[in-house]
């Protein structure tokens, strides 16, 4: 739970409300003048109402320059920034993007394997898995990630938003209950709306409050007829994407195994990010993958590709390749892709005859525990737990928002700002996002361009910690 300081939300909400009366006074300027010009669409309803979309016009057009950025390199530790309107392109360092282990780039071991793949196959299947999409390299991706989390099968997708949006409903209608975190993905947010179930949902990360839902749900049944639900599924993710925090898996799944709950555990940002081998927060929390019914994954983040995946029983895999429209009907992953995460999973393994995947594992938790302790230092409110390479930097005021975003790039380093409707309307934040890639001296110049950048817009909400008087040869000056 997210306290504000008192004097940040008044001065947050009174920021908002002067953008949104110059807003609304400048809608009716617009009403005024729009009475006298012709419209050609005259008799049609306004595809969009002023009130709909008045947010991304009064708001967002205002700071839109922050968001959206084009790049012309591969989002490796630097990447190329482009000026909008211009063939100019900025080197910055890449504090946005969720290349986790550094394949992004171009790899010694996967960049041949999926050159060759793509000579052999092609850029695209032209086709679905049911018909003519599934290739000898699919077969061996889901044998490969189904061993590489531990389940007995697996089944994978073109998409990663997609295999929330388009599996949930495949497991679970009407008369069925999803009882789901606050703070979820808004895929997962689609699918379960999508699914026809009941949804109800439990505080942010807090096992005892999931445990009265549930005590509360099954004592009262299904809505008017008060019939015992249909089955039950709790969905949580391993890493929340916007707080950066790790899932209190072993109290939700010691719960849900006493009330005969379903667990549906998203792995977007934790799968390959952390535990000792890259299995995400099962094995990093010590839970036993056979006590998590359905998992899900992505391989944008930590793998370099793209798509994602559903592991779990033979059975049920069996159920969703018959079922599943993700899997029916949408174009099967590319045959290059494939090959990228059969090949990244074998590094992080040592299964390419190196201890690289063990050198990636250990850099990417070195350098997350290490840039989030400095931030703390010096007095930013960081959300999110040790181990986990997210981390949200707390802004607030909305004239924060482009203020951090415009000065850390005018220092060569891009980072990721967020607020209203991805996050509540008082919480915006800067998301960084932190990669084995990155060298000790990449964090040390985000350190110092985000510690002036954080002096000059005002977000260092806390005291400094104070410093040592004797100078350790490591030592930095980051002010």
């Amino acid at each position: 739970m997210i306290t504000i300081p008192y004097l940040t939300a008044v001065s947050t909400y009174f920021s908002y409300g002067l953008l949104f009366a110059f807003g609304q006074l400048r809608d009716y300027s617009r009403r005024i003048f729009d009475w006298w010009s012709t419209n050609n669409l005259h008799g049609y309803a306004p595809i969009c109402l002023a009130h709909e979309d008045f947010y991304i016009r009064r708001l967002y057009h205002r700071i839109q320059d922050c968001f959206g950025r084009p790049i012309s390199s591969a989002p490796d530790a630097w990447v190329d920034v482009v000026e909008r309107r211009t063939t100019k392109s900025t080197r910055c360092l890449n504090l946005g993007s969720y290349n986790y282990l550094g394949f992004g780039s171009y790899d010694e071991y996967c960049t041949p394997l999926v050159i060759d793949s793509l000579k052999k196959f092609s850029p695209s299947t032209c086709s679905s898995r049911v018909d003519a999409g599934t290739t000898s390299v699919h077969a061996e991706l889901e044998e490969c990630v189904a061993k590489y989390v531990g389940k007995p099968a697996a089944i994978v997708t073109g998409m990663g938003y997609a295999t929330n949006s388009a599996i949930i409903p495949v497991l679970i209608g009407k008369g069925g209950l999803i009882i789901s975190d606050s703070l979820n993905h808004t895929s997962i947010v689609n699918g379960a709306r999508g699914s026809g179930a009941t949804i109800r949902v439990f505080q942010h990360n807090t096992p005892a409050h999931l445990e009265r839902v549930l005590k509360e749900q099954i004592a009262e049944g299904q809505p008017r007829t008060h019939r015992p639900w249909k089955k039950i599924i709790v969905v949580v993710e391993g890493i929340y994407s916007m707080e950066g925090e790790i899932c209190q898996l072993p109290e939700i799944v010691s719960i849900c195994k006493k009330y005969k709950a379903y667990v549906y555990l998203d792995e977007a940002h934790s799968i390959g990010a952390i535990g000792k081998t890259g299995r995400g927060v099962c094995e990093l929390l010590g839970v036993d993958t056979a006590d998590v019914d359905i998992m899900m994954g992505t391989f944008t983040k930590s793998f370099g590709s793209c798509g994602g995946y559903i592991a779990g029983s033979k059975d049920l895999i069996q159920y969703l390749k018959y079922h599943c429209p993700a899997h029916l009907y949408a174009t099967s992953i590319s045959t290059p892709s494939a090959q990228q995460i059969i090949s990244a999973i074998k590094v992080i393994l040592g299964e390419d005859g190196s201890n690289r995947g063990a050198q990636k594992l250990a850099r990417i938790r070195e350098n997350s525990n290490f840039f989030r302790a400095e931030l703390q230092k010096m007095g930013f409110e960081v959300l999110g737990d040790n181990d986990s390479p997210v981390m949200p930097i707390m802004l607030y005021n909305p004239a924060k928002i482009p203020a951090f975003s415009r000065e850390c790039l005018r220092e060569n380093v891009a980072v990721v700002v967020v607020g209203f409707p991805a996050t509540p309307l008082l919480l915006a934040r800067a998301r960084i996002c932190i990669s084995a890639s990155h060298s000790r001296e990449d964090l040390i110049k985000a350190l110092q361009v985000i510690s002036k950048a954080g002096d000059l817009t005002g977000i260092k909400y806390f005291p400094a910690a104070p410093k040592k008087q004797e100078e350790v040869k490591d030592t930095i000056k980051l002010d």
